[in-house]
């Protein structure tokens, strides 16, 4: 197979650049997991009868894949890393397509499964081409782009979801086969049309843990453990406790990308300008409000319009987490990234095997304890993020550790 070098790209046509490759895997991927996760409560109670336990057992299988996203440091040693990033999309969407075809737990696990492979696999490989791929100067505002164009993709699958489900009086079934289509075409298209890039700099093909980027261990186990409790219970909670409907739950989620839409750019400049501590400490102090006022809903009857107020703002505050991946940029070596990007991948999915199952049964008992958890953890957040200097580069990666030697 005839490799491209990245230092040619501008050579071709705006339309085979690897960074509309990456607006490409950025539009398709949400349409088929946004639609599955819009989808997926309404199925879960309405069709299959699952309850809070059931929905944390079902979540936490499907981060399995990424607790061992770490694999992906053996797979690359066979396989480039953007044909597997496309090969992942593809699994994606054709088990997307088949979800509705197992409405039992059962089946529900495998598939689901079999999805998350899927997107963990991709997510794992597509962050590290972006780091790889994107200049360090530019990648702030590049990454702000890019999660506006993924906010698009998810805001079309939305938008079709809430204009077709009630005047078409659509199945399960229809739009989890449509969705998930249409990512598997756009990833098999993709695979033909694009040439392989070659970077700049050829990837450790073996397993990286350096003493050095403890930090960045630290603010990506939090990440996942913070970021799954919203995922699973925010968004049961808006179906539970407030009763919203299949296309209510998905204008909701419309809302939350047409926001993000318009923030997400700036949030990246934002990032460029202000730099990653001062961002990530934004980041985490809204996200400790924004649950301790989620646990305040189970003591005070603000209705469903102050919930879905605090489901918007959490999303903001989540996009300004794309100031942990430039610190890591700015931090690394660069042969680095791919290996690091896997195990990262995995230590952020270490509390996303064991929370949602956990939290599932804490649930039953007391759901304002599980956004208090949340609280918590966006607070030992706030506090990691003052550890990152103003201006972090490789030998400068924390605040009180400015010479840790980069060689171990």
């Amino acid at each position: 197979m005839r490799l491209f070098p990245l230092s040619h790209a501008q050579d071709l046509p705006v339309w085979r650049r690897p960074e509309a490759l990456l607006a490409l895997m950025a539009f398709a991927m949400p349409v088929s997991f946004a639609t599955w996760s819009a989808l997926l409560d309404n199925f879960t109670i309405r069709e299959v009868g699952f309850d809070g336990s059931d929905t944390g057992l079902l979540h936490s299988v499907r981060e399995i894949p990424g607790f061992l996203a770490i694999g992906v440091i053996a797979v690359i040693m066979f396989v480039r890393e953007q044909v597997l990033a496309l090969t992942a999309l593809m699994l994606l969407g054709l088990a997307t397509a088949l979800t509705a075809q197992f409405p039992t737990m059962g089946g529900l696990l495998i598939i689901t499964l079999l999805s998350s492979i899927g997107f963990h696999y991709y997510e794992t490989v597509n962050q590290s081409l972006q780091l790889q791929w994107l200049p360090v100067d530019k990648a702030p505002r590049m990454l702000g782009v890019l999660l506006s164009i993924s906010a698009a993709g998810t805001l079309v699958a939305y938008g079709a979801v809430v204009l077709t489900w009630r005047a078409f009086d659509l199945s399960f079934d229809l739009v989890y086969w449509v969705a998930g289509g249409f990512t598997a075409a756009v990833a098999a298209l993709a695979l033909l049309l694009f040439p392989q890039f070659e970077s700049p700099h050829p990837q450790t093909k073996k397993f990286v843990l350096r003493k050095r980027y403890w930090l960045y261990y630290a603010m990506q186990f939090m990440s996942g453990a913070r970021r799954q409790i919203f995922i699973v219970f925010a968004y049961f909670m808006m179906v539970e406790r407030f009763d919203l409907q299949v296309d209510q739950m998905t204008m909701l989620l419309m809302v939350t990308m047409v926001v993000n839409m318009t923030t997400a750019p700036l949030v990246g400049r934002a990032v460029a300008y202000f730099g990653e501590r001062r961002a990530l400490m934004v980041e985490y102090g809204g996200l400790f409000t924004v649950f301790v006022l989620y646990a305040a809903l189970y003591v005070y009857d603000w209705g469903v319009w102050a919930a879905c107020a605090l489901f918007v703002a959490n999303n903001v505050f989540f996009s300004l987490a794309l100031a942990i991946k430039t610190y890591f940029q700015k931090i690394a070596t660069p042969s680095d990234i791919a290996p690091t990007a896997a195990v990262a991948f995995t230590i952020n999915h270490i509390a996303a095997v064991f929370l949602p199952v956990s939290l599932g049964l804490l649930w039953l008992v007391s759901p304002m304890a599980v956004f208090a958890t949340a609280a918590a953890m966006a607070l030992i957040s706030l506090g990691l993020s003052t550890l990152v200097p103003r201006h972090p580069r490789e030998g400068h990666e924390t605040v009180f550790m400015p010479r840790l030697a980069a060689a171990e």
